[in-house]
C-alpha cells in the first residue's frame, strides 16, 4: 500500500539573530539549520509536543491511536467552580470573547469557565486572571516584571 505523503507545517515568519562566530561555523555544518534552531528553543521553554517530538507530525499509526484520545480529553473543571469545562485546540478555534480565557490555559495558566473567569482579579504583573488565595504560587512559577 502506498504511503501518503506528510504534510509539512507551513512556515510564515523569518527570524534572524547574531551569533558568535564559532557558532555560525556550527551552524552552518548542519544538514538543517531552521529545524535544530526551531527544536532548540521548544526544547528551551519544554513545548516540545510529546506526540510529534518537534517534527510536526506524526506517523499515521500514532495519530490513529491518539486521536480519539485527545478528542475525548478536552475538558477540565474550572479551578474556581469545579465546572466541567470543555477547551479548544486552538485559540483561534475559540469564540472571540473566550480567546484570552483559553490563550491563558494553553500558556499554562489557570483555566476558568465563562462565568467565573471574569469574577476572577487579573494579575497586575502579567494579566493573567488568578484566584486571591493562589498568588503567592502564581508568582513563584510565572515570571514577572514587577
Amino acid at each position: 500500500m502506498a504511503r501518503k505523503p506528510t504534510k509539512k507545517t507551513q512556515k510564515s515568519q523569518i527570524v534572524a539573530f547574531k551569533v558568535e562566530e564559532e557558532l555560525a561555523k556550527f551552524l552552518d555544518r548542519l544538514p538543517n539549520k531552521s529545524e535544530f534552531i526551531r527544536k532548540a528553543i521548544l526544547a528551551q521553554f519544554a513545548m516540545t509536543c510529546p506526540l510529534c517530538t518537534g517534527t510536526g507530525v506524526v506517523e499515521r499509526g500514532v495519530h490513529d491511536h491518539f486521536e480519539p484520545l485527545i478528542a475525548s480529553h478536552r475538558s477540565r473543571p474550572c479551578e474556581k467552580c469545579k465546572t466541567p469545562v470543555t477547551f479548544p485546540m486552538t485559540t483561534a478555534a475559540a469564540a472571540a470573547a473566550d480567546q484570552k480565557r483559553f490563550e491563558q490555559f494553553f500558556q499554562g495558566g489557570p483555566l476558568y469557565c465563562e462565568k467565573c473567569y471574569p469574577n476572577v482579579p487579573p494579575c497586575d504583573g502579567c494579566g493573567w486572571h488568578v484566584m486571591l488565595e493562589k498568588f503567592p504560587e502564581h508568582f513563584k512559577a510565572v515570571p514577572h516584571t514587577h
